[in-house]
């Protein structure tokens, strides 16, 4: 073997492997989780002009079948206004002749604030009874709209359903609704915003004394 060949041999088994240099640890950020942001709900406002829509026929029975109790409508006024500025509270009632007790019961509302919107309750041949304010009570919240901020409808009547769309998407008004969550309309529930359970109320409740 030349000592060419004893040199090449030599050095091919003197060379070492260079360690593989690595550069600077890039850490991956780690994706940030995105913020939950709590849409605020205008009824935070104390500026807003509120208009009060009080469906009496479907509160008052459902308050009297559920917990044998009458409406402390001055309260239910407060808790539903807030700090905000009442424009409209207007009361829909059936007037009936049979009915005892019902002025002292009209001149309560009155006292509380409410405007009335009265009726003859209407009785047909066959003995069937029919009072509803759902259309009345329709017009007067579209048509007082335009001075309103916000809409509170007190009723779990869903037939005020399209009401609550129309004034929701049509005329961009904010809308409430205040019921007994028992009686109410689900779908009613879900277009409202919010829907406020009348019975969790404070002091909401009186017992009615047994005569």
């Amino acid at each position: 073997m030349t000592s060419w060949s004893k040199n090449s041999i030599s050095n091919r088994n003197s060379r070492t492997v260079s360690p593989v240099k690595s550069g600077p640890v890039q850490r991956v950020p780690l994706q940030k989780q995105p913020q939950v942001v709590k849409k605020e709900i205008p009824s935070a406002y104390k500026n807003q002009r509120v208009g009060i829509f009080l469906d009496i026929q479907n509160i008052y029975h459902s308050a009297k079948h559920l917990f044998n109790s009458r409406i402390n409508f001055q309260e239910l006024v407060k808790a539903l206004v807030k700090e905000r500025v009442l424009v409209r509270a207007v009361a829909y009632v059936v007037k009936s002749e049979t009915a005892a007790g019902e002025e002292s019961f009209f001149d309560a509302l009155r006292k509380t604030g409410f405007e009335l919107r009265s009726k003859d309750l209407q009785i047909y041949p066959d003995g069937s009874k029919k009072a509803d304010w759902d259309i009345g009570m329709a017009i007067d919240a579209v048509r007082m709209s335009s001075s309103l901020d916000t809409i509170i409808l007190v009723t779990g009547d869903g037939d005020f359903i399209p009401l609550v769309e129309y004034l929701k998407v049509g005329l961009g008004k904010h809308v409430e609704v205040a019921g007994f969550s028992k009686t109410s309309s689900g779908k009613l529930k879900e277009v409202a915003e919010p829907f406020i359970e009348i019975e969790k109320i404070p002091k909401i409740l009186m017992g009615i004394r047994n005569r």
